[in-house]
């Protein structure tokens, strides 16, 4: 890659960022575009961001990416929020234009065209069971209810963010039927066994030692695992799931179309999403670029 004076910055910023894969993807599809850009990666601290983010702007950079725990930080800074941040309550693409900062949220869309592209469905008219309810749990909680979910449960640690999510999605789509379930192996082993879709949107398998939150016997061969954690070919649960006969994805695709559409918004043009998956999958599941 040469750089040059003319080289247009763009960034993801989280807390931590080791374990981004986001310029992999991107530095990928400006290469093969001959797009004089670079996509970097930047440890900002939450008390931190909403300087950042401006400074940045003045210094040219063509646009950002947030990840955890920042994206609930933007969303409640920002003066300009699209539809998508608005819904979701979280910013994960930040967009500059001459009149300042626009927040936008390209999780929902990028989690419904993985669905779609991995296992050819959607959460319509589906029971879903979101583990987590945390910025990516209500996201895709709230993008399953919107998307004609016939029920969801949820879950967390601390069962008060759990219910704070099932009041917002109740406002949102009133027809969906809501409920949270105990942070407890035994009621998540039953709501699993009975769950049509189940998203993993915690941070546990984020550490090959993480021990998985739910058994093989929780799983069933006609359902769908979705996994967040996109860094490792099989997570854990990724792993029981399959050994039940389940149908297991980890979060690569929705890694891949968030930031397709977070390119877009940026440029008004479409990356090569081609090279983007072609470079993740060398990096995830090996072989060369």
């Amino acid at each position: 890659m040469k750089l040059s004076g003319h080289t247009r910055p763009y960034a993801v910023l989280g807390h931590p960022i080791g374990h981004t894969l986001s310029p992999v993807m991107h530095n990928s599809s400006f290469k093969s575009l001959g797009r004089d850009a670079i996509y970097l990666a930047f440890d900002v601290e939450p008390d931190a961001l909403m300087d950042v983010l401006p400074a940045m702007k003045a210094m040219g950079f063509g646009g950002v990416n947030l990840t955890v725990p920042l994206k609930e930080v933007a969303f409640r800074g920002f003066e300009e929020l699209d539809p998508s941040a608005e819904s979701l309550g979280a910013v994960n693409t930040v967009e500059f234009t001459d009149a300042g900062m626009i927040g936008h949220n390209t999780d929902g869309e990028g989690f419904l065209l993985a669905l779609k592209e991995t296992f050819g469905s959607s959460p319509r008219d589906r029971r879903v069971f979101v583990l987590g309810a945390g910025g990516a749990g209500r996201a895709l909680a709230i993008t399953c209810a919107v998307a004609g979910a016939k029920e969801i449960i949820i879950t967390d640690v601390d069962a008060d963010r759990s219910l704070k999510v099932i009041e917002e999605i109740q406002d949102l789509s009133p027809t969906t039927h809501m409920r949270s379930v105990p942070p407890s192996p035994e009621s998540w082993n039953m709501v699993c066994s009975e769950a049509d879709l189940i998203v993993q949107c915690t941070p546990v398998g984020m550490r090959v030692e993480d021990e998985p939150l739910l058994p093989a016997s929780a799983f069933r061969p006609w359902q769908e695992v979705f996994d967040l954690v996109y860094m490792y070919p099989e997570t854990g649960i990724m792993k029981m799931a399959r050994e039940s006969g389940a149908s297991v994805s980890n979060g690569l695709g929705m890694l891949l179309h968030q930031g397709a559409k977070a390119y877009h918004i940026w440029t008004g043009q479409e990356p090569d999403v081609q090279a983007m998956r072609s470079a993740l999958e060398a990096e995830v599941y090996g072989g060369t670029d």
